[in-house]
């Protein structure tokens, strides 16, 4: 079947390290797994970093890339897969679908059946695709650890990639103040456009927030605890630009602030974010779609450094 999948490592150009191809069926390593025919996928940026060699072994290879993805069950049933997977061996007791098991850059892709949530109605498969992984970890941020409903106010810090996008529509859907920052004027425009207030990093917000979302890291955590409210709530799932910020313990306690880190989110969860989407007509921030004949391009424009939303692949076209 044809695949996008990890040849090689590359830390200077991941790019060059992506192969296009052949490779086998997947295998059942359990008998609750099945096969599901692929329809729609979405890069993340954890498949340029499998590409760079963070978090797969040379003799993990070839590795099949791709996390997200909406197909057909072997019942013929539109389903959403949900990428965490038990992994015995591994140090968490779980992995990511492309870690340890290939993953969904293919026609098809082997996941347990408990992993298989049903495709809602009115809802593409092209959109369904981009819910997994960077939506279902901002629906968290916001919602499970973020406790959103306590407040009325969001900032979301370095907003353009996945995580970050997704939490500004979210919170716009879920009737909150989102200020949103980025260094691009032109992602501003696309985050104002969402709803939100567009700020340049470091700008001063109108008011002080109940849950900031961050996934830059150093260059921003500064910025995050003085915008912070009382009693806020600090989410972090990244640390794209350093992983060691200074932090003013003093304002944490005085302030009695919350750093809570998350990562992805439950089976529970994806179920949670996908009826809210269907719900309220919520629909994900695609910076374009790709037909899998193409998919390198979709892995550049990724690399480029210049989406807003997500970038994803459909294996129909």
């Amino acid at each position: 079947m044809r695949a996008a999948y990890a040849s090689a490592f590359d830390a200077d150009n991941p790019l060059a390290a992506l192969t296009v191809g052949d490779r086998p069926e997947p295998t059942h390593p359990q008998d609750d797994w099945v096969t599901v025919q692929v329809r729609a996928s979405s890069l993340n940026h954890h498949d340029l970093w499998s590409l760079r060699g963070v978090g797969l072994a040379a003799d993990q290879l070839p590795m099949i890339l791709g996390c997200d993805a909406v197909g057909t069950d072997p019942d013929g049933n539109q389903v959403v897969i949900y990428p965490v997977v038990p992994t015995p061996g591994d140090p968490r007791g779980v992995s990511i679908l492309s870690e340890h098991f290939p993953g969904t850059f293919a026609e098809r892709v082997a996941v347990p059946r408990m992993n298989l949530l049903p495709l809602p109605d009115g809802l593409a498969a092209t959109d369904a695709a981009c819910l997994p992984t960077a939506w279902l970890t901002a629906w968290r941020m916001l919602t499970t650890k973020g406790r959103v409903d306590e407040g009325e106010s969001v900032l979301v810090q370095g907003a353009g990639g996945g995580v970050a996008t997704a939490a500004v529509a979210l919170g716009v859907a879920l009737g909150k103040r989102v200020y949103a920052t980025s260094r691009d004027a032109a992602k501003r425009e696309r985050i104002t456009a969402l709803g939100a207030t567009a700020l340049e990093p470091g700008a001063r917000l109108p008011e002080r927030v109940d849950v900031v979302i961050e996934t830059v890291g150093a260059a921003t955590f500064d910025h995050s605890l003085k915008s912070a409210a009382p009693m806020a709530r600090i989410v972090v799932s990244g640390a794209t630009a350093g992983h060691e910020p200074k932090v003013n313990l003093r304002r944490v306690f005085a302030m009695q602030l919350e750093i809570l880190g998350t990562s992805m989110g439950t089976p529970q969860e994806l179920a949670e974010l996908l009826a809210f989407c269907a719900e309220h007509e919520v629909r994900p921030v695609v910076d374009r779609v790709v037909p899998f004949s193409r998919i390198e391009e979709a892995f550049a424009r990724l690399h480029s450094g210049e989406v807003f939303g997500k970038v994803v692949v459909d294996h129909t076209a």
